[in-house]
C-alpha cells in the first residue's frame, strides 16, 4: 500500500467515525424532544375531559432504512379533535368555535430545538 492509500483510508476512517457520532446525537436529541414536547401538550391541551390531554403520545417509526427512523408525536386517545380544537370550525348550530392553539406552538419550539441540537452535533 501507497501513503496515498493510507491517507485515503484514514480519511474516510475518520468520516465514517464522525458520521456515526453526530448521528447518534441526532437520534437522541430527536428523542428527548419530542418526548418533551409531548409533555408538553399533555400540559398545555384542552381539559375539557382530559381524555384528549392524556392522549399524547411519541411513536418510533421506521423509514424502511437499517438506521433510519422518525419519532411522530400523535394523539392516541381523541385524535379526530386535533384538527377541530387547533383551527375554527362551524358548528351545527350556527356560528363558528374559537381556535384553541396548543399544537402549532409546541411544535414550533420542538423545531427550533431540533435545528439547534442538529447544529450542536455538526459543530462537535
Amino acid at each position: 500500500m501507497t501513503t496515498t492509500d493510507n491517507l485515503t483510508a484514514a480519511i474516510v476512517n475518520e468520516l465514517r467515525t464522525y458520521t456515526e457520532e453526530v448521528q447518534k446525537d441526532i437520534d437522541a436529541a430527536a428523542e428527548k424532544i419530542t418526548k418533551e414536547a409531548a409533555d408538553r401538550l399533555k400540559a398545555d391541551s384542552p381539559k375539557r375531559t382530559k381524555k384528549y390531554s392524556k392522549g399524547w403520545r411519541v411513536k418510533k417509526v421506521s423509514n424502511g432504512g437499517e438506521n433510519s427512523f422518525s419519532w411522530i408525536v400523535h394523539n392516541a386517545t381523541r385524535y379526530q379533535l386535533t384538527h377541530l380544537l387547533e383551527r375554527d370550525h362551524a358548528l351545527r348550530n350556527g356560528g363558528r368555535s374559537t381556535a384553541t392553539k396548543h399544537i402549532e406552538p409546541v411544535e414550533a419550539e420542538a423545531v427550533q430545538e431540533f435545528i439547534q441540537a442538529v447544529e450542536g452535533a455538526i459543530r462537535r
